[in-house]
């Protein structure tokens, strides 16, 4: 893989507009900060960023097929299928530092992501951020939440708590929203972790204090996939901190953003 240089924009190509459509274009950035969506969730989750982050960072939320702006395209299922597509359209824009951040499944999303880019030779992200999701090696035990009948399909989409009332109480958004989330629930639940050497990139990795589904030594076990520095923070909030403490967790990016900036640059 190669990429171009000299670019003063962000050179947002016909091949990368479907899943980049929503990157505001900063000249004087220094980084782009690739955004990758929960299960369900699309670009509009990292609508506010670009205005919350410095001006060096320019905010680059990725629009997967199936939701918002893509709502008539099928999900994608399978993370390595998902991967090998998204990686050409995103190889435009990696020609200055950048990084990833993923929430849930997009965790999952960017870290493949950037392994695949590392096979094929393509420039690595400067840091990689993982939110809400345990480590890829650690196998879960979890029930497969895609294939539960409907009514018991709703009610861990209530235990889950990132479903807004409004959807939940409107029968057709929901029948909008459940076989997105059941394709991506399956995107998950069917991915299996192949043994590579870790990333030479840091890893930091989010996590929320009353988050009952991934705990402190789920997200300690992203540890083991950098041969860079490590750091584990866990912030105030459920499964959904992302949002209920957006602040915090944006202060934190612009923070490591800086320090990676100052010691690559």
């Amino acid at each position: 893989m190669t990429t171009s240089s000299g670019a003063t924009s962000s050179p947002i190509t016909q091949s990368a507009n479907s899943w980049l459509a929503s990157c505001k274009p900063k000249p004087g950035a220094r980084v782009r900060l690739f955004c990758f969506p929960y299960a369900g969730g699309g670009a509009s989750i990292y609508q506010t960023w670009a205005e919350k982050l410095p001006d060096t960072v320019e905010v680059c939320p990725v629009q997967l097929p199936g939701r918002e702006t893509r709502i008539r395209e099928r999900a994608f299922t399978d993370v390595t299928l998902l991967v090998e597509v998204l990686a050409p359209a995103i190889l435009p824009l990696l020609d200055k530092p950048y990084a990833f951040f993923g929430h849930s499944m997009g965790g999952l999303i960017s870290f493949e992501l950037a392994r695949y880019l590392r096979r094929h030779q393509g420039p690595l992200p400067i840091h990689l951020f993982i939110s809400g999701r345990g480590a890829p090696q650690i196998t879960s035990s979890e029930t497969a939440k895609s294939v539960l009948p409907e009514d018991e399909f709703i009610e861990e989409l209530i235990r889950l708590n990132g479903t807004p009332p409004e959807v939940l109480d409107n029968p057709e958004l929901m029948m909008m929203m459940i076989p997105l989330l059941r394709a991506d629930f399956l995107l998950c639940e069917s991915y299996t972790y192949k043994n590579e050497p870790p990333l030479d990139c840091p890893i930091s990795v989010f996590g929320g204090l009353q988050d009952g589904e991934t705990g402190p030594e789920k997200l300690e076990g992203w540890r083991e996939q950098t041969t860079r520095g490590f750091v584990r923070r866990m912030l105030p909030g459920d499964h959904f901190f992302l949002h209920s403490h957006r602040a915090d967790l944006l202060r934190l990016l612009a923070q490591e953003l800086h320090r990676n900036l100052e010691t690559t640059m």
